[in-house]
């Protein structure tokens, strides 16, 4: 018969056996919902001659949908805690199907905001949070290495669908285009299927939660309030305890999710928009159409090999205690090539940038989410990735139009990889500066719970004064019980605090 301790201990990440078909699924997920925004920049050309759109108009489209996958999050968290990954991901895949067949039809801009921006991003949004989440479930050990090689799923995808797209323009249309688009994204479907529980370890991470959220709300209540605000209270404390169950708002008080947080906002301003414009500005420099979608091709295989090779060097125990400052070396890395791209006059230098932003973009990606978990720990990342992608959603949505704008003003795309790279030198530095701030205060404060706990003279004074106080209490009579009755509560009560 199992001991008390064990009996409910939920199983550990196997690290392998079906986690590896999970690996899969996550790679097809993950895959699709980064790389089909930027696939999508094939047809941004043509669409805006059909519709007489700006840049900045037609941009739209990918942020919107962009923001709406990041900015969704943590609604499919919620939906993730609620019903599990399984089912998440297939209802996500439908949606990104039916979107798709829709801006089929459509006959303005304004639709196909809605239709790829709103109804597309969301179902790619309850594909990639649940994605990332179930990895963290079946990968302990190997973690770091199955988060890269999930990752690599965008470059693979966005290698495929280039050449896929441009292929399906000249012989469908973008309209015909849409519709085949929508029919591939369904396999997102049969992706979420392999997404099988692992156990109870959604249930611990509740209760965990919801512990956490009592403690909050016992904060707040005050002991002498009158007896008729009781009835209102206890409304108050389950709907802050219902919210607390999915989403965990305690985050906001960790210093390193908040210094990530910020780092993590600040970059997206100049993420994605390199992406977006990147086959566009080569056909504004006189490059063919086929060629213009080949650096995409160029920069995922790129991706592709560099998303596993980071993801190796950061599971190495050299890089893994430290992964922090790798993480800012490769935004810091990733906005220094935005910055040369200017220089590129040609189209072999156009292929040389690519092939940098490529690496550098399979870096960060790799360690994007591994950098969160490393800071907040798998019982609370579920929440950690919700509350983080709404935060991001408003700088990924200005990103693309913001660059969109600055080439209408000056007619130049160098103003809007410049001011890209940038954004994503002055995040990596923020980040470097402020981890090493954060590594910092944390050895200083282990060091002091290591010198508490290692001190003898402090353990036996406090045993000495316990004693004393007993002793004091029994000579003195019972005038003293009620004093010492509120200093045992008073010991309890700092006993659970610091046991939380």
């Amino acid at each position: 018969m199992p001991a008390p301790a064990e009996a409910g201990r939920v199983p550990g990440p196997p690290d392998g056996g079906w986690g590896w078909m999970v690996l899969l699924g996550a790679f097809v997920s993950i895959g699709f919902a980064y790389a089909f925004p930027k696939g999508l920049a094939i047809f941004f050309k043509e669409i805006q001659d059909f519709f007489g759109t700006s840049y900045s108009e037609i941009a739209w489209v990918s942020s919107i949908m962009l923001a709406t996958t990041y900015g969704a999050g943590p609604i499919s968290s919620i939906l993730v805690n609620r019903y599990g990954s399984r089912p998440v991901v297939m209802f996500g895949g439908l949606l990104c199907g039916v979107g798709m067949i829709s801006a089929a039809f459509c006959t303005s801009i304004l639709q196909l905001y809605i239709c790829v921006g709103f109804i597309t991003g969301f179902g790619l949004a309850l594909n990639l949070q649940p994605s990332v989440i179930i990895i963290g479930k079946y990968f302990l050990k190997r973690r770091p290495l199955a988060n890269g090689l999930a990752m690599a799923g965008s470059p693979v995808m966005l290698c495929t669908l280039a050449p896929l797209n441009q292929f399906l323009f000249d012989n469908f249309g973008w309209r015909g285009s849409f519709l085949i688009l929508g029919a591939i994204l369904l396999n997102c479907c049969v992706a979420g299927a392999l997404f099988r529980p692992i156990g109870p370890g959604t249930a611990q991470v509740k209760t965990q939660v919801t512990e956490e959220g009592k403690d909050a709300l016992k904060g707040k209540i005050t002991e002498d309030g009158p007896m008729e605000s009781k009835t209102e209270e206890e409304g108050e404390k389950d709907c802050f305890e219902k919210v607390n169950q999915y989403l965990d708002f305690s985050l906001f008080k960790h210093r390193g999710f908040l210094i990530y947080l910020i780092g993590n906002v600040l970059m997206f301003l100049g993420f994605f928009a390199p992406i977006v414009f990147l086959a566009p500005y080569a056909k504004h420099t006189g490059v063919d159409e086929y060629s213009a979608a080949f650096l995409l091709s160029i920069l995922a295989i790129v991706d592709m090999v560099a998303r596993p090779a980071t993801g190796i060097i950061a599971n190495s125990r050299w890089v893994r205690p430290r992964i922090q400052y790798f993480f800012s070396f490769a935004i810091a890395f990733n906005g220094a090539c935005h910055l040369l791209c200017p220089l590129a006059s040609s189209y072999t230098g156009l292929i040389v940038y690519s092939s940098f932003f490529g690496l550098a973009f399979g870096m960060v990606c790799a360690m994007l989410f591994e950098t969160l978990m490393d800071l907040v720990g798998a019982a609370r990342f579920t929440s950690a990735v919700g509350l983080v992608t709404i935060a991001e959603c408003c700088t990924i949505l200005l990103g693309p139009p913001i660059g969109g704008i600055l080439i209408d003003t000056f007619g130049d795309y160098k103003y809007m990889f410049i001011k890209c790279g940038s954004v994503m030198v002055l995040a990596g530095t923020f980040l470097f500066i402020m981890n090493y701030y954060n590594y910092r205060m944390l050895a200083k404060e282990e060091k002091e719970r290591k010198a508490k706990e290692e001190d003898p003279k402090s353990v036996r004074t406090e045993n000495e004064g316990q004693k004393n106080w007993n002793k004091d209490s029994t000579q003195d009579g019972p005038e003293l019980e009620p004093l010492k009755e509120k200093g045992e509560g008073l010991k309890k009560e700092m006993n659970g605090t610091n046991e939380v």
